[in-house]
């Protein structure tokens, strides 16, 4: 209801911080959700490299509407830029890992 703006006015820096909890948590929907709000830059300055790293973290966890996203994202990055990305979601990934082994 929140996002669709049903009930409650909609503040798009208050839906980022509740898509980043879900995406720290591993949800791949929210992961997908705040990739797109770095493509567009709604709640936060628009970064691609950003929205690839969580649209790549998406599609990672099974969310296969996320890879045409992460594809226009990739069409405007720098062999460089892409690079970066694909390293900023690897470290997100061994930190959550190391996390979660904590935690067991």
């Amino acid at each position: 209801m929140y996002e669709n703006d049903q009930g409650v006015e909609q503040d798009d820096q208050q839906t980022v911080k509740l898509y980043r909890f879900s995406a720290h948590q591993g949800n791949a929907d929210a992961q997908y959700r705040l990739g797109m709000m770095y493509v567009n830059g709604e709640g936060v300055p628009q970064d691609d490299l950003e929205a690839y790293k969580w649209l790549s973290l998406s599609v990672s966890h099974g969310d296969r509407t996320a890879i045409k996203a992460r594809d226009q994202v990739t069409a405007k990055m720098t062999p460089s830029q892409i690079s970066q990305a694909q390293k900023l979601a690897r470290e997100w990934k061994q930190k959550r890992e190391a996390l979660l082994e904590k935690t067991r």
